[in-house]
């Protein structure tokens, strides 16, 4: 039952959740920006806030890429289905 209580809470309480996950997610990119890496295996590992960078970009193009495969495969018309009832 306490994993339901902090479900409730969580719910309760996800603006401030929300807040406190963006804070540490700058907070994350600013240190990687000021920190020195170990190592560079590649001219891409020393750009601070290279990770991050990449992930959002790919994150955008996976979303376009799904919305134009969606349009151009899978969407009908909304009146798709009445057409082919209307012949009747």
């Amino acid at each position: 039952m306490k994993l339901g209580r902090l479900l409730e809470w969580m719910v309760r309480h996800g603006r401030l959740l929300s807040i406190v996950m963006l804070v540490i997610m700058a907070g994350l990119v600013i240190a990687d920006l000021l920190i020195e890496p170990a190592y560079r295996r590649y001219v891409w590992d020393g750009i601070g806030g290279f990770g991050a960078i990449y992930g959002f970009v790919s994150c955008i193009l996976i979303i376009v890429v799904s919305k134009a495969l969606g349009y151009a495969l899978l969407y009908k018309p909304e009146d798709y289905y009445e057409e082919e009832t209307a012949d009747d």
